[in-house]
């Protein structure tokens, strides 16, 4: 069985980020995790990570990568599928049967995108329903879009989609979106996207091979189906918390995992960073993630030191 002293769970940023800052600590670890990047690197445009006006966020996510590997970080593309306490330690079961055993872990693990649970959504996946605008986007040139949602990661799929598509329609449950400002007004400005507002989806139609329309719980140009080649759903993200709670891991009523100000959680040994961690369920952000990085692996430092130490 493989030995370190510290797994890092998720390769999103705030896990590279804790792999760059274990480097930096002379801490013997490894980083497990199944979508390389994270989920910043699904965005089409990233323009509020410091030192970077405006970038990918795939090239983003790969710079993250890059920093971390050239530091020392192994890292390795597979899901935990399993994670236990034996005799003092954390037994880790990845995807690929291999076992790890460590006396620490990160948890940033991230989360998964929410399901809007109508008609047609799980039957339409892959023929017209979509999570992500930045993957599907070049497949709907010259042709009609719904996006549903109202923060940030629904203007900004809108936006991207607007690159490509004929129309986009933004379909949102509340009065005014909610994303940040800067994003608001883009949306806006868009000539090809029209928000429809207090506006939600019953079902998601179509002809069996394909996603032709949505139903809308009220008239919209008095019509009750909206026609429409392909409908993403971006209305944010659940935590994925069933590994930590595994461990007897405390969450709050949302299920984000509580953590002290070093990201250690109730159980010895057992840290977290990243978008599952409740600091930042609401303000859910690459930078965010990447100081909850280094703040854990600090406090995974001094667990292991035993003294608190400055940053070296």
């Amino acid at each position: 069985m493989e030995k370190h002293d510290l797994i890092i769970i998720g390769a999103g940023p705030a896990g590279l980020s804790a792999s760059i800052y274990a480097s930096r600590y002379k801490i013997d670890h490894l980083v497990l995790g199944q979508n390389l990047g994270g989920t910043i690197a699904w965005a089409h445009k990233v323009e509020n990570y410091p030192g970077f006006t405006s970038i990918s966020g795939f090239e983003l996510a790969q710079n993250f990568l890059k920093h971390a590997t050239k530091l020392g970080g192994t890292i390795i593309n597979q899901e935990v599928v399993n994670l236990k306490k034996v005799n003092g330690f954390l037994v880790l079961t990845a995807g690929d049967k291999k076992q790890y055993q460590t006396k620490t872990i990160i948890i940033a693990t991230g989360t998964k995108r929410k399901k809007l649970g109508v008609p047609g959504e799980k039957e339409y996946l892959g023929k017209g329903v979509s999570y992500c605008a930045t993957c599907d986007a070049a497949f709907y040139k010259n042709k009609v879009v719904v996006v549903v949602g109202g923060a940030n990661s629904a203007c900004s799929g809108a936006l991207h989609l607007a690159h490509f598509a004929q129309k986009v329609y933004l379909i949102y449950h509340k009065d005014n979106l909610r994303a940040d400002p800067v994003w608001v007004a883009e949306t806006k400005n868009k000539n090809n996207i029209e928000i429809i507002y207090d506006t939600s989806i019953e079902a998601i139609l179509g002809n069996g091979e394909k996603v032709d329309s949505v139903t809308l719980n009220q008239p919209y140009h008095n019509q009750k189906n909206l026609t429409t080649n392909g409908v993403f759903i971006e209305i944010g993200g659940a935590p994925i918390v069933d590994l930590a709670k595994s461990l007897g891991v405390k969450t709050d009523e949302q299920n984000f995992i509580l953590t002290d100000n070093l990201m250690a959680t109730n159980i010895k040994g057992v840290f977290c960073a990243g978008d599952v961690n409740a600091w930042q369920k609401n303000c859910q952000q690459a930078i965010v993630a990447a100081a909850e990085g280094a703040l854990a692996s600090l406090g995974v430092y001094q667990y292991l030191n035993k003294t608190p130490e400055k940053t070296p």
